[in-house]
C-alpha cells in the first residue's frame, strides 16, 4: 500500500521529502538522484522564474544578476515574512516564495513516484521562536499557509526530534533512555526517549532558536567583518574624539536570511557616510564593494567553509575573500572558533540540561545520545552532550535525512 501522504523536512539549510511505500521508507530523489536539496532560491533578473535548491547556488556561483535567498525558514512567524517586494520582477512575499518553494518540491515528489500527494506530513521544531508562545504559534501558522498554497489539502505536524526518535532508537541496545539532539540550521531540539519492547516514549521534547546559521554569524562577525570595518572608529563630524563604527549593518551581512535586504540605496548612503569619517577608509569601502556587487552570499559561503573546515581539531580553516579584495583572507583556527562559539556551546550545553530536568531524567541515566542534523557535526557538540551525559554512547544518525525517515514512518497509518 503506497500513502498519499507527503513527508517533508523543511530545513533553514536543506530539505527532503519521503514516503512510507507499504514496509520502507522510500526516500524520493528531489533533487537529481539526491534525497535532499539546499532550502534556496534565485531570482534571475531577466524574468526567467525562480530557481531553487543547487541550481539557485549555481546561479549565484557563476555571477547571474538576480537575487539569492537562504534560510527562508528562520523568517517564518515574523512580519518580514508578509512584506511584499520585488522579486524576479514582481511584487511577492516571503511567504509567496515559500509556497513556490513547497509547490516545487510537491511536483518533483509527484513526478518522482506518480503520485498525487494531497496531505502533507511536515516536520517542525519544537520551538521556532526562544520562549516566545505567541509568535511561536504564529510560526506554524505560517507554515501551514504556504503548505495549503502549495496545493495540499491536509497539513498535520510532528515535532523535528520526535520524528528523528522514532527513525533512529533502533540503535544502540534493545531497551535504553536516550537523548535526541537535533541542530539544523536555526533550531536545536532535544527528546529524551525511552524504547522497552520494541516500543517508544517520549520523556520530553524542548528546543531552542540556535542552529548552523547562528554559528556562521558568530563566527563572521568575529573574524570576516574587521577586515570590513567593524570595530573600526569613525571621526566626529564636529568636536573631538572618536565613535565606534555602527555593528548593525555587519550583524545583518553575517545573517543569511536578512542579506539581500542590504541591497538598497538608504544602506549604501549610510555607509558612504561611514567611510567618509572613518579612521580606516579602506576597510569601510570594502564594504562598499560587497554592497554594490551584492557578495554578501559569496561572503557567508566563504565563512561558512572557514568554520567547516575549523571543526577538525588539528588545523586550521580560511576564509578567503578575495572575490571583495586580491589576497585579502583570514584565518579561523580550532582556538578561534571555539571563543567565537562560546555562547552557543553555553546555551547548548543549558537546554541539553533543561530537557533532562523536564524528563525527570538524571544525566548518568542517559545510554545513548543521537546526534542528528548538519549542525550537531560540530565538535563543540558532542563534547557538550558527553560531558554532561558521562554514560552515554555518543551515535551520529544520519544527519540529513533521519527526520524525514521518522516523518515518513510516522505516515505509516495513513
Amino acid at each position: 500500500m503506497r500513502t498519499d501522504t507527503l513527508a517533508i523536512d523543511f530545513g533553514t539549510s536543506n530539505s527532503a521529502a519521503a514516503i512510507w511505500s507499504g514496509n520502507h521508507i522510500e526516500r524520493i530523489p528531489i533533487e537529481g538522484k539526491a534525497a535532499t536539496l539546499p532550502t534556496a532560491v534565485f531570482f534571475p533578473v531577466d524574468g526567467r522564474g525562480m530557481l531553487i535548491g543547487a541550481a539557485a547556488a549555481e546561479a549565484l556561483v557563476e555571477g547571474e544578476d538576480g537575487r539569492y535567498m537562504r534560510a527562508l525558514k528562520s523568517v517564518l512567524g515574523l512580519p518580514l515574512l508578509h512584506e511584499p517586494r520585488t522579486l524576479g520582477g514582481r511584487r511577492q512575499t516571503l511567504a509567496e516564495v515559500v509556497s513556490a518553494f513547497l509547490a516545487e518540491l510537491r511536483t518533483r515528489a509527484e513526478a518522482r513516484t506518480g503520485l498525487d500527494f494531497r496531505k502533507a506530513l511536515s516536520g517542525r521544531p519544537v520551538h521556532f521562536h526562544t520562549a516566545d508562545p505567541e509568535k511561536d504559534a504564529l510560526a506554524e501558522a505560517d507554515l501551514r499557509q504556504c503548505y495549503l498554497a502549495a496545493g495540499f489539502e491536509e497539513v498535520s505536524f510532528l515535532a523535528e526530534p520526535e520524528a528523528a526518535a522514532l527513525a533512529s532508537h533502533g540503535l544502540g541496545s534493545a531497551e535504553a533512555t536516550g537523548l535526541i539532539v537535533d541542530i539544523g540550521g536555526g533550531t536545536s531540539d532535544f527528546s529524551v526517549f525511552r524504547t522497552a519492547g520494541g516500543a517508544l516514549r517520549i520523556l520530553a521534547n524542548h528546543g531552542i532558536r540556535l542552529g548552523g546559521t547562528d554559528f556562521d554569524h558568530a563566527v563572521s562577525m568575529d573574524h570576516a567583518m574587521p577586515l570590513l570595518g567593524l570595530g573600526g572608529e569613525l571621526r566626529r563630524d564636529f568636536g573631538e574624539g572618536l565613535l565606534p563604527v555602527p555593528s548593525t549593518v555587519y550583524s545583518e551581512l553575517a545573517t543569511w536570511a536578512t542579506i539581500p535586504f542590504l541591497y538598497n540605496a538608504k544602506t549604501r548612503r549610510m555607509v558612504e557616510e561611514m567611510a567618509r569619517l572613518a579612521v580606516e577608509r579602506g576597510k569601510i569601502e570594502r564594504l562598499l564593494t560587497v554592497l554594490d556587487h551584492h557578495l554578501g552570499h559569496e561572503l557567508a559561503f566563504a565563512v561558512e567553509r572557514g568554520k567547516i573546515d575549523a571543526n577538525g581539531a588539528e588545523r586550521a580553516g580560511r576564509i578567503g575573500m578575495g572575490f571583495i579584495e586580491d589576497g585579502l583572507d583570514t584565518t579561523v583556527t580550532p582556538e578561534s572558533l571555539d571563543a567565537s562559539l562560546k555562547a552557543n556551546r553555553s546555551l547548548l550545553r543549558d537546554a541539553t540540561a533543561e530537557t533532562l530536568r523536564m524528563a525527570a531524567i538524571q544525566p548518568d541515566q542517559i545510554g545513548r545520545v543521537i546526534l542528528v542534523g548538519g549542525s550537531s557535526l560540530m565538535r563543540f557538540v558532542s563534547e557538550e552532550v558527553g560531558a554532561l551525559c558521562p554514560n552515554a554512547e555518543i551515535l551520529t544518525s544520519d544527519a540529513f535525512t533521519a527526520v524525514v525517515d521518522g516523518l515518513a514512518l510516522a505516515t505509516r497509518g495513513d
